[in-house]
């Protein structure tokens, strides 16, 4: 509000004081409660669970309370058995996730770089992509037989293919003008590829290696549900044999809550990567 005197116009001094209120209550409240919206889903399927169970809407047998699976979970992490499983699952993950995640990165590099090389590879790539991981289970049993090398192998294909074709799509989306740059600078094809082309290309491999943990994470547990005798998938499968739907409901909220923890780290490092990128202004 501005007010009109013989000095000239002045301004209500007001106006701006409420608007600073205004925009404080906004900011405490995206800094507040904005991240809890995310639980309000949660929480409404967890009470329509609970008033369904104690009306008997839907049989214990095929779906526990909530308050009986929170016992099941304190009781398998007070014996170790739901830390033994986890620990089993993440070292699986790791080495097959790692492994992916290097061939991946290898052959994208290989292929971004060299056009022949692309139109040698990348139809045979494709082909092998697009069945799914579990579809070489069959040929893996003949193969390496029922056992950790199956496991780490159907991981480590389920990781690779995400992350070769990001690794690949952010080579060949780097400016020539970056090429150039680095012929200007003197750059030889080594510090071109180390200084110019994977810098630029850092955001869309990391989409990549973010997209191929949350497949490998996947895998695992498919593979743990067929083929395995340890791991969370594993315990899914003893519940449901023990008719313990219990135990099966807790191994899928793990599975979920470190699939959820995990994708969240690697955003978090993706998001500081695009920060980094634009202050850059690459």
């Amino acid at each position: 509000m501005s007010i009109e005197t013989e000095y000239g116009t002045v301004i209500h001094p007001a106006v701006p004081a409420a608007r600073t209120r205004r925009q404080h209550g906004a900011s405490l409240f995206g800094t507040v409660l904005q991240p809890l919206t995310g639980l309000i889903l949660p929480a409404v399927g967890l009470l329509v669970w609970q008033v369904g169970s104690a009306i008997g809407l839907v049989p214990i047998q095929i779906l526990p309370e909530p308050g009986f699976v929170l016992d099941t979970a304190r009781q398998l992490i007070a014996d170790g058995e739901l830390g033994h499983h986890t620990a089993v699952s993440l070292t699986r993950v790791a080495a097959g996730f790692t492994l992916g995640s290097l061939a991946g990165l290898v052959l994208g590099a290989l292929m971004g770089l060299s056009e022949g090389l692309r139109r040698l590879v990348e139809p045979l790539f494709l082909a092998i992509a697009q069945v799914p991981a579990l579809g070489w289970l069959p040929l893996l049993m003949l193969a390496v037989g029922i056992g950790e090398p199956m496991t780490v192998i159907v991981i480590a294909k389920a990781a690779m293919v995400p992350v070769a074709l990001n690794t690949l799509d952010g080579i060949r989306a780097v400016p020539a003008g970056f090429l150039d740059l680095g012929r200007v600078l003197g750059f030889g094809p080594l510090r071109s590829l180390t200084r110019v082309v994977l810098p630029a290309a850092v955001p869309s491999v990391f989409t990549g290696i973010r997209s191929g943990l949350g497949h490998a994470w996947a895998a695992l547990v498919a593979v743990e549900l067929l083929a395995s005798s340890e791991g969370l998938g594993y315990l899914m499968v003893w519940g449901r044999q023990l008719f313990q739907l219990d135990m099966v409901l807790v191994a899928m909220a793990e599975v979920g809550l470190i699939g959820l923890v995990l994708d969240r780290m690697l955003g978090l490092i993706q998001r500081r990567l695009d920060r980094w990128k634009i202050g850059t202004g690459s």
